[in-house]
C-alpha cells in the first residue's frame, strides 16, 4: 500500500468519525438538551451557528466524502468493474449512497432550515405582538422541526454508511 492510499484512507476514516460523531452528539444531546431548556437553549444554537458548526460540517462531510471516491473510484479502476459487482464492491456502494443521501439531506434540508429559522427568530425582537409575530413564530417552529427531523435521518443514513462499510470486506 503507498503512502497516498494510506493518507486518503486515514482522512477518509478519521474525517468521517467526525462527522458522524457530530450528527450524533447533535441528535442525541444537544438538540433535545436545547428543547429542554426552552428559549434559552436557543442562545446555545446561536454560539454553535457562530462558531461555524453549520459551515464546518459541510466542509468535512464533503472532504471525507471526497477521499472516499478517490479510494473507491481507485479499487473499481485496479479491478476492471468486477470489483463493483463483489460483496464489498455491493458494501460500499451502498454506503457511499448512504453518506452522499445524509449530506444532501443535512445540507439542503437540516443547514437551510436551521439557517432560516434562526434568521426569523432574530427577527422577531422587532414584531409587535399580533397576527404577523405569531405567523413568524409558527414558521419558526415549523422549519425547527423540519431541521430535527432531517437531522434524525442524517444519522440514520450516516449509521447505514458506517454499517455497510464496517462489513463490506465481509460480504
Amino acid at each position: 500500500m503507498n503512502a497516498g492510499v494510506i493518507a486518503l484512507r486515514l482522512l477518509h476514516i478519521v474525517l468521517g468519525a467526525y462527522w458522524v460523531g457530530a450528527i450524533f452528539f447533535f441528535v442525541t444531546f444537544l438538540q433535545p438538551s436545547v428543547r429542554d431548556a426552552g428559549p434559552e437553549g436557543m442562545k446555545v444554537v446561536q454560539q454553535i451557528v457562530r462558531r461555524g458548526y453549520l459551515n464546518i460540517l459541510p466542509v468535512i462531510a464533503g472532504l471525507t466524502m471526497l477521499a472516499g471516491f478517490i479510494l473507491y473510484w481507485r479499487d473499481a479502476q485496479a479491478m476492471d468493474g468486477v470489483w463493483m459487482s463483489s460483496g464489498i464492491g455491493r458494501g460500499l456502494t451502498a454506503g457511499a449512497l448512504a453518506a452522499i443521501a445524509a449530506f444532501l439531506v443535512g445540507f439542503f434540508v437540516m443547514r437551510r432550515s436551521t439557517v432560516r429559522a434562526m434568521a426569523l427568530g432574530q427577527s422577531l425582537a422587532q414584531l409587535a405582538e399580533g397576527p404577523e409575530r405569531q405567523a413568524r413564530m409558527a414558521e419558526v417552529d415549523r422549519l425547527r422541526r423540519l431541521a430535527r427531523t432531517a437531522s434524525h435521518w442524517v444519522a440514520g443514513l450516516l449509521l447505514i454508511a458506517v454499517a455497510a462499510m464496517a462489513v463490506a470486506r465481509y460480504l
